[in-house]
């Protein structure tokens, strides 16, 4: 008898099937599982006789092995009535299986176009370490055998083409239907900095000492400055203004990556402050504008121009960032006395777009509203009788720790990323969100990086709604003032992975004020690929950047991201945006 699983040279290999010694069982979900008495399934864990679905007698998988260094080939037999739709992603082929039982099975890197196989729940995975499309990186074709039997054949190599063949009887769909969005955010832009992914890692991972450049180091804060406590946005400087007062040009203070503005203003002078799309405006009152230099082009990368304009009430100042600010981000300011023997107040404005919120949250604003219930029937308990309600399961990844650190700078990275996955597990909790954490302490899940990345990707078990990896980023020290702000990344594994990453990044910009990055999915990230279920990775500050790095180091900033991710995750969970879909709400107690 032909071994399910058979290498290029005939010699027996690690068969996909549930006596294979090399395969793991599938994972078993506890909230599916029946007590040791329960009459519906065997001690074993085969099914009995009872058949809810009619499929229990036939099965699907188990599929024969073989080729070579450049192609890999699938051969599975077709039970009769059995139906089925091919699905090229990112990551792979997915095979959804209707009519027939798909036997559960998991197993890593049988051959070198085939990195996993994992089959269960009426689903047969293919993983590849190359994306597929429609038509590249796969073929698929049908036939019949000796006895009448029908058999799928599947091919994978990343210089095969074709895709289906017209004899392949069952549906291939496109993985996910994208947006406009979704497809831009695939493409990277151009002159793009960031460093090129070297085996599915993020983003801040590939990132190599530079010998011989040092990373800049933060500036100096303003003398006396709270970055706890919002920046005035009106003020007045002390004594009485004189009739004819005017302005001069604002003085220059060049930082890495901070540039600071210094008004000397006369006194009984009054300013408003006004934050917008474009930079500030300062409105001067009571003062003129007389015989001196009114604009500036190019004066600094956070810069772009700066002028004065007089206006009826005085002169206002407009100073063009080229990114935006608001009452909490993107500046900071602060009304400093005059130096020794001078009588004008100085206005000082620190301008960066890396300048985040960092004023502390009240209690009222770290609540996290309750998330309903979900039905057990859907993924969770295919056996039950009757509905069943279940808290909504999520996985919390941390990323880095044990020996890796991850990125290291003005933080180190895995410290970070566990701070705010722990801040964000205990948002959830109380909020009715069963929350799986991938670590709970400085330490990885195995010593092989591209097995540690897969381990975590694969505890979003059957019945698990979403998952998201924590990071933070970083470039190179020759680049290191190009990276700042937050951004969110997605892999084309599900069709909802974009939704989910965007509604991550919104409510993450939300409550930090950071710099906008968007959502990006133009690498191929190996936590993200090889989950099944809605997934996204947030990079949520630059720690090789001098401004950046010290919002990392601040607790505020951590509780607001925290805050930033938990919403997220739950207007996902409320909006439908999971594994299971909408759903339906649970049923009110009467009370009686």
């Amino acid at each position: 008898m032909k071994p399910a699983l058979q290498s290029a040279s005939g010699q027996a290999k690690a068969a996909i099937a549930p006596a294979a010694k090399t395969l793991a069982p599938a994972a078993k979900d506890p909230v599916a599982q029946t007590s040791s008495k329960a009459p519906a399934v065997r001690a074993s864990g085969a099914p009995t006789t009872l058949n809810l679905t009619n499929t229990q007698n036939v099965v699907f998988g188990n599929p024969r092995l073989s080729g070579d260094a450049s192609a890999t080939k699938l051969v599975f037999e077709l039970p009769v009535g059995a139906t089925y739709a091919l699905v090229p992603t990112f990551g792979g082929l997915r095979i959804d299986v209707g009519g027939a039982r798909v036997v559960a099975a998991a197993a890593t890197n049988l051959a070198p176009q085939l990195s996993e196989y994992r089959a269960g729940g009426g689903q047969v995975t293919l993983g590849t370490p190359y994306p597929l499309s429609l038509t590249d990186g796969w073929r698929a074709s049908e036939t019949t055998v000796a006895g009448g039997g029908r058999v799928l054949i599947v091919e994978l190599g990343p210089g095969l083409r074709g895709g289906a063949a017209a004899s392949v009887r069952g549906r291939v769909l496109a993985a996910a239907p994208l947006s406009a969005e979704a497809q831009q955010s695939l493409l990277p832009p151009p002159n793009a900095q960031e460093t090129a992914q070297q085996g599915g890692l993020p983003p801040g991972d590939s990132v190599r000492p530079s010998p011989g450049v040092l990373t800049p180091a933060p500036p100096a804060p303003l003398p006396g400055t709270d970055v706890a406590r919002p920046s005035d946005l009106v003020g007045k400087v002390p004594g009485t203004l004189s009739a004819g007062a005017t302005v001069t040009p604002p003085r220059l203070g060049k930082n890495p990556g901070m540039t600071r503005l210094v008004l000397d203003l006369p006194p009984g002078t009054s300013y408003r402050i006004v934050p917008n799309a474009l930079g500030l405006r300062v409105e001067l009152l009571g003062v003129g504008l007389e015989g001196i230099k009114a604009a500036a082009q190019d004066v600094s990368p956070e810069v772009r121009a700066w002028r004065y304009e007089p206006t009826a009430q005085g002169v206002n100042l407009t100073i063009v960032t080229g990114a935006p600010t608001t009452a909490r981000s993107g500046w900071r300011g602060l009304l400093l006395p005059p130096v020794e023997g001078g009588e004008r107040s100085r206005l000082a404005l620190d301008l960066s777009p890396a300048l985040a919120n960092l004023t502390p949250m009240q209690p009222r604003d770290r609540l996290i509203a309750s998330v309903p219930p979900i039905p057990a029937t859907r993924g969770t308990a295919i056996l039950a009788l009757a509905t069943t309600y279940v808290k909504p399961r999520i996985v919390l990844d941390a990323g880095h720790g044990g020996k890796d650190p991850g990125a290291v700078g003005s933080v180190v990275e895995k410290e970070v990323t566990l701070a705010v996955a722990q801040r964000v597990r205990d948002l959830l909790v109380p909020a009715g969100v069963d929350v799986v954490m991938t670590r709970d302490s400085d330490r990885a899940l195995h010593p092989d990086k591209n097995t540690d990345l897969t381990m975590r990707a694969q505890l979003g078990t059957p019945g698990t709604q979403l998952f998201v990896s924590i990071h933070v980023n970083a470039m190179a020290a020759t680049s290191a003032m190009k990276g700042y702000g937050v951004e969110t990344w997605w892999n084309p594994n599900h069709t909802l992975s974009y939704d989910f990453a965007a509604t991550l990044q919104r409510d993450m910009v939300r409550l930090t004020g950071a710099f906008d990055r968007g959502v990006k999915g133009y690498h191929s990230l190996a936590v993200l690929r090889n989950s099944r279920i809605p997934a996204a990775l947030v990079e949520i500050g630059f720690t090789s950047h001098p401004v950046d790095g010290q919002n990392l180091l601040d607790q505020n900033y951590l509780d607001r991201v925290a805050v930033g991710i938990a919403s997220g995750i739950r207007a996902a969970l409320i909006g439908g945006l999971t594994a299971a879909g909408p759903q339906p709400s649970a049923p009110v107690a009467s009370g009686k």
